[in-house]
Parts: C-alpha cells; sequence; structure tokens
C-alpha cells in the first residue's frame, strides 16, 4: 500500500494553483492536501501548523516568497520537503541539481510531477531525511534568480476615518492590521480603514521596511522600539508610536533571528 503523504500547496495565480491541486489528485491520489494558499505568509503558517511531509511553493508570492517560506520552514517544520515551483528554469535548474530538493517547472507538465513523486517515494524508501543542505541551497537560489522589475514602494495613501478620507504618509504607519473586509492602517493619531488586502499591500511596501509578523499584520520596522520573548518563545513588539504590543506569529519568528 502506498504511503499516504500530507502537503501544503502555496501559488499565488488562481488558474496555476487549481490546475496543480488538479494534477496532484491525479498523479498522486494518496497525497492528501492539508492547505491550499495563494500567499507567502498563509503559506508558512500552514506548514507551522500542519507539519506536512511536503510543501510545494511557487518562488514568486506576493510578501514572502516561497524561498523565504522554505527558510521559516527550517524552523517551523524541519521535516517538510519542499518542492519549488519556477518559471526561471535557465536561472534556477543548475542550484536545484546539485541540491536534494524538487523543483517543477511552469506549466507543470504531468510527467514531470510523476518523476517528482517518483523521487520522493525513492527518497523516503531508503530512509533519507529532508536535505539538510536547504539553507544553502536557499542562499544560492536567492543569487541565481533574476530580479523582478517593480514599481517603486508606495509612499502614500488614503484611507477612511469616520466620515473623512485622509492621505497617510507610508512612513508614518506604525503598522497595517487586516480585519474581515478592510485593513486597519495604525499611526500616532489613531485608526484609519483601508479597502486593500494584506497581501496586496505587501507587494507594495517596501521589504526591507515593512515585515510580515502574522498573516494578518504587517509592521514598520522603523517604528518598533524593542524585540522581546516571553515564555512560549514568541516575539513582542513594542512600539515607539503606539501603546499597544504586537505579537510576532511562531512561524515568522525566524525572519527575526538576526535582531
Amino acid at each position: 500500500m502506498a504511503k499516504m503523504y500530507t502537503c501544503v500547496v502555496a501559488e499565488d495565480e488562481t488558474l496555476l494553483r487549481e490546475a496543480l491541486l488538479t494534477l496532484l489528485s491525479e498523479v498522486w491520489p494518496e497525497l492528501r492536501v492539508v492547505s491550499a494558499c495563494d500567499d507567502g505568509g498563509t503559506a508558512l503558517e500552514a506548514i507551522a501548523t500542519f507539519q506536512p511531509d511536503l510543501a510545494f511553493l511557487d518562488i514568486r508570492m506576493p510578501g514572502l516568497s516561497g524561498l523565504e517560506v522554505a527558510a521559516g520552514a527550517l524552523d517551523a517544520s524541519p521535516g517538510t520537503q519542499v518542492v519549488f515551483i519556477t518559471a526561471y528554469d535557465q536561472y534556477a535548474i543548475a542550484a536545484f541539481d546539485k541540491g536534494a530538493v524538487d523543483y517543477l517547472l511552469k506549466p507543470v507538465a504531468r510527467p514531470r510531477l510523476q518523476a517528482c513523486r517518483e523521487r520522493i517515494e525513492a527518497r523516503a524508501s531508503k530512509g533519507a531525511a529532508p536535505d539538510a543542505s536547504l539553507a544553502a541551497l536557499l542562499q544560492q537560489l536567492t543569487g541565481a534568480l533574476p530580479s523582478v522589475a517593480k514599481a517603486p514602494p508606495l509612499v502614500w495613501l488614503t484611507a477612511s476615518s469616520g466620515k473623512d478620507t485622509k492621505l497617510i504618509m507610508v512612513d508614518d504607519v506604525a503598522y497595517f492590521q487586516s480585519d474581515t473586509k478592510y485593513t486597519a492602517v495604525m499611526t500616532a493619531e489613531g485608526e484609519s480603514l483601508l479597502r486593500k488586502p494584506i497581501r496586496e499591500l505587501l507587494d507594495t511596501l517596501d521589504p526591507a521596511i515593512f515585515k510580515q509578523i502574522h498573516r494578518s499584520t504587517i509592521v514598520n520596522m522603523r517604528a518598533v522600539a524593542s524585540v522581546s520573548r516571553d515564555e512560549m518563545g514568541r516575539g513582542l513588539l513594542r512600539l515607539k508610536t503606539r501603546p499597544e504590543t504586537l505579537t510576532v506569529s511562531q512561524p515568522f519568528m525566524s525572519l527575526f533571528r538576526n535582531m
């Protein structure tokens, strides 16, 4: 009897994600998808929550990239094997082929997925653990993949405050926090509401300054006064201009290693 595997799938393009899920169900019916995600932050939390055997990660995603999710998974779920999904074959294949990490090229083809399954099962039958050199491979891949031209980071935005519409400079934002229908924009002056989901915001903010600390929270690192840990090992951020303390979700703590 074939071994039952669990997996997380992370692909931000809806059609490609649905196509991959369909193909997985056909090529690997014993594989159980425990979470299908459309952004990196959600994927990292799903990996930490479900501790899946496998994670299929698109390299280019809003917010956290597939490489960053894989780096976080080293701490959050060290037993999870990573399969990267990429469109950048001429840049990435050489790096992938030097390691034991699998990859799939877009659009994912049935024979390639079948070969991926066979390699994973062959390694499992030999008792091989997930590749211990993943961290080094991630560093190599970061330099191997081409940069994608992006628009300049957001400088200002408009948000609702009661009956008023306010123009807010992004540098003045302490943090963003998503709600059911809105995203709260928190500044020293108070709270405003923005009709834009967190995952879309992440693509417009400067990643060197704004960090995702929870699937629903993005913080301006320039607004952080101090970082500490509670007895559970979670990160606690105290802010310069706001009285509340923000909690860093456990899967995102790996992103704060150097602080």
